[in-house]
């Protein structure tokens, strides 16, 4: 099965980049009540990296609801006190994305779907893995008044 998501992944990717599509794409920061932040790890790409839970927005949903979907999707998780952080422009892999960041709330505990995740967890702000995606790295230093946001992903 993982063959075949990174199959469709690269495809994808190569598919955007050739016809410079536009995409929106949302990314969420979910806090627990003690303060720590959801991260996942995909099953395909570099799926050794932790990423913010989020996805690509749908054309007839709203980033909102994109965010709401994505992370329950992802990881099994209900938010609340969902918030407009920054939008951001990605240009990674060869595409034009507009990506809107949110942070929220969840008392959920995440569950991997063991598909499209592998792993789905808490991580306090100070522990946080040394496999971080760049741009989650880069995120969390915003939020934590560490960087200056500067407007990419």
């Amino acid at each position: 099965m993982r063959w075949a998501l990174n199959a469709l992944h690269q495809a994808k990717t190569q598919l955007l980049k050739l016809l410079r599509i536009r995409t929106r794409g949302v990314r969420v920061m979910v806090f627990n009540p003690a303060g720590e932040v959801l991260l996942i790890r995909h099953t395909y790409g570099r799926s050794d990296l932790y990423h913010l839970p989020g996805g690509g927005i749908r054309p007839w949903e709203s980033p909102e609801h994109a965010a709401h979907r994505e992370t329950r999707e992802e990881a099994g998780c209900t938010l609340a006190d969902l918030m407009p952080v920054s939008i951001h422009l990605s240009l990674g892999e060869g595409r034009r994305d507009t990506v809107h960041l949110f942070s929220a709330q969840s008392e959920d505990r995440p569950i991997a779907d063991g598909v499209e995740v592998e792993e789905a967890r808490f991580f306090a702000l100070d522990a946080l893995p040394a496999t971080l995606s760049p741009a989650t790295w880069r995120r969390l230093q915003e939020h934590l008044g560490k960087r200056s946001p500067d407007g990419h992903w």
